[in-house]
C-alpha cells in the first residue's frame, strides 16, 4: 500500500501518519519534557525494582515475584507507546509502517488487560494475607504464582487478539492520517471503508469483560478485607492489616481513576476536546509505570532495605 500526499491512500498502503493534538499543537511543547522525564522515570524505577528483587534473597516470595510481573508490564507497554510519541513530538516522525500499528494496538490491549489481571491476582494475595493469614503460606505459594502467571499470560493473549485482526482486515482506501498518538483500535478502524460495528462491539464487551470483571473483583476483595479488618480488636491491628496492602490499594485507586476518567471523556467527547482523550491515552501509559515502583519501594520496609543494601555494595 503507499501513501499520498493528499492525506489519501491507496488499496497498498504501507504506513499511517500520528497526528498528535490537531486542534492543541502547542500541547507537544509543554508535554515533550515532562513526558521524557516520565519516561526516564519508569525505565529507571521498574528496573532497579527488578535488579533489587532479582539480588536480594529475602524478597523471594510470591508478593514480589507479582510485583516484578507487574514491572515488566509497565516497562513493555511504555517501550512500545513513548518513544515513538516523543519522535513524533521531537522529530516529527508522524509515519508508522501498517504492521507496525497493528503490533502496537496488539501489545497496548493486550499488555493493559494483563496489568488489570496481575491487580486482580495482588489483590487475591492481600485479601489471603488479611483475612486467611494463618493459610496463607499454604495458599499463596510458588506454584500458585506460576498458575496465576499462565493464567494471566493465557487469557489476555487469546482474548485481545481478535482487537488487531478485525481492525488489519478492513479495507482501507480513505485517508491515512490517525488523529492520535497512538494507533488505538478505533482510531486506526474509524479510517476504513467498511462498517466497524464489529470492530466497535468486540472492544466494548472485550474491554468490560477483562477490565471491567478485574475490577469488580478487586474491589470484592477490598470490601472483604475492609470487613475483616473492622472486626479487629488489638490495638494497632487495624493499622497494621491496611498497611499490608496500602500500596496495592493506592495504585489501584489510581489505576481504575485513569480507566474511569479515560471513559467518561470519551462519553462525553462533544463536552471536551478531542485532544484530552489523546492526552489520557498517553499519559495512562506512563504515569501508572512510574508511579507503581515508587508507591511500592516508598512504603514496603523490605524493598526500602533491599536498595539500601543495594546502593551499599556500589551498584
Amino acid at each position: 500500500m503507499r501513501a499520498h500526499q493528499n492525506g489519501t491512500i491507496s488499496t497498498d498502503v504501507s504506513n499511517f501518519l500520528l497526528n498528535c493534538f490537531v486542534r492543541s499543537p502547542i500541547w507537544q511543547c509543554w508535554l515533550s519534557l515532562p513526558l521524557s522525564l516520565l519516561f526516564l522515570l519508569a525505565m529507571g524505577a521498574n528496573a532497579t525494582l527488578l535488579i533489587t528483587i532479582r539480588l536480594e534473597a529475602a524478597l523471594y516470595q510470591p508478593m514480589y515475584y507479582l510485583l516484578s510481573l507487574l514491572s515488566l508490564l509497565d516497562i513493555v507497554l511504555c517501550l512500545t507507546v513513548i518513544p515513538k510519541v516523543l519522535a513524533i513530538f521531537w522529530f516529527d516522525l508522524r509515519s508508522i509502517g501498517f504492521s507496525a500499528c497493528f503490533l502496537q494496538m496488539y501489545i497496548m490491549n493486550c499488555f493493559l488487560a494483563m496489568e488489570s489481571c496481575t491487580f486482580m491476582v495482588m489483590a487475591y494475595d492481600c485479601y489471603v494475607a488479611i483475612c486467611h493469614p494463618l493459610r496463607y503460606p499454604s495458599i499463596i505459594t510458588d506454584q500458585f504464582v506460576v498458575k496465576a502467571a499462565i493464567f494471566i499470560l493465557v487469557r489476555n493473549i487469546f482474548m485481545t487478539l481478535p482487537i488487531p485482526i478485525l481492525s488489519a482486515r478492513l479495507y482501507y482506501c480513505g485517508k491515512n492520517v490517525i488523529e492520535n498518538c497512538i494507533c488505538g483500535n478505533m482510531s486506526v478502524s474509524s479510517l476504513s471503508c467498511n462498517d466497524v460495528t464489529v470492530n466497535c462491539l468486540y472492544q466494548v464487551a472485550g474491554g468490560w469483560t477483562l477490565l471491567g470483571s478485574d475490577l469488580v473483583l478487586i474491589f470484592l476483595s477490598y470490601i472483604l478485607i475492609l470487613r475483616a479488618v473492622l472486626r479487629l480488636k488489638a490495638e494497632g491491628a487495624v493499622t497494621k492489616a491496611l498497611s499490608t496492602c496500602g500500596s496495592h490499594f493506592i495504585l489501584i485507586l489510581f489505576f481504575s481513576t485513569i480507566l474511569l476518567v479515560l471513559v467518561l471523556t470519551h462519553v462525553a467527547k462533544k463536552q471536551v476536546s478531542p485532544d484530552v482523550p489523546v492526552l489520557l491515552n498517553v499519559l495512562h501509559h506512563v504515569i501508572p509505570a512510574a508511579l507503581n515502583p515508587i508507591v511500592y519501594g516508598v512504603r514496603t520496609q523490605e524493598i526500602k532495605q533491599g536498595i539500601q543494601r543495594l546502593l551499599k555494595k556500589g551498584w
